[in-house]
């Protein structure tokens, strides 16, 4: 039941390939199947390709609502699923903005330069203050910890704030991972932009 939550939708990032290891394909089923069984809806990226085909489908079989987002040119390069709804948009931009607007939370799975731009572009939206919703890192097999690592060596040389770095939801388990999101929409925004002077 989701009557009382913050968080109703979710929005999960993840590979239109499937990975060298099955376990990442069984991580985006887990999910899948996870945010089903909870009540959440899903929102993803449209198409039944890679790990994002694997966890739509996963939600779908257990009765999840599932939104699928697709721009008109990947929409038919790709097989789909019978998904509760799909949005066929013009482009990319559209489509990431409609994202945003219908998922109260974002989860990045293992994936590939597409999933790193919706992460960083969403976690950077909330960073200056175009939305407050949560957003966190499912650390499948490791997968995040060299990217973990050298956002640590932005933060320690001065480029990212230690707050905005610790503001990221991080667990190896999907369901640690929703009530870190939880959580954190429960705690509401934080104001990481600081009024700032020009120099004279």
């Amino acid at each position: 039941m989701t009557e009382n939550r913050l968080i109703r939708s979710i929005c999960v990032f993840c590979g239109s390939a499937e990975g060298s290891s099955s376990r990442y394909g069984e991580a985006a089923a887990s999910t899948g199947r996870l945010l089903a069984q909870k009540g959440y809806t899903l929102v993803y990226g449209g198409g039944n390709v890679g790990t994002m085909g694997i966890m739509a489908e996963a939600a779908m079989k257990v009765g999840g609502k599932v939104l699928g987002i697709i721009p008109k040119k990947l929409n038919g390069m790709v097989d789909h699923l019978e998904l509760s709804e799909l949005l066929v948009v013009e482009d990319m931009h559209q489509r990431k903005a409609l994202m945003q607007e219908k998922s109260d939370a974002f989860i990045a799975l293992p994936g590939g330069i597409g999933t790193m731009e919706e992460l960083f572009e969403v976690w950077t939206w909330r960073y200056i203050g175009y939305h407050n919703k949560p957003v966190g890192l499912l650390n499948c097999c490791g997968f995040y910890d060299k990217l973990l690592s050298f956002l640590k060596t932005m933060r320690d040389e001065g480029f990212v704030n230690a707050e905005i770095l610790e503001d990221l939801c991080v667990s190896e388990n999907p369901e640690a991972l929703i009530e870190a999101l939880e959580h954190k929409a429960s705690a509401g925004a934080k104001p990481f932009i600081k009024t700032l002077e020009r120099r004279r």
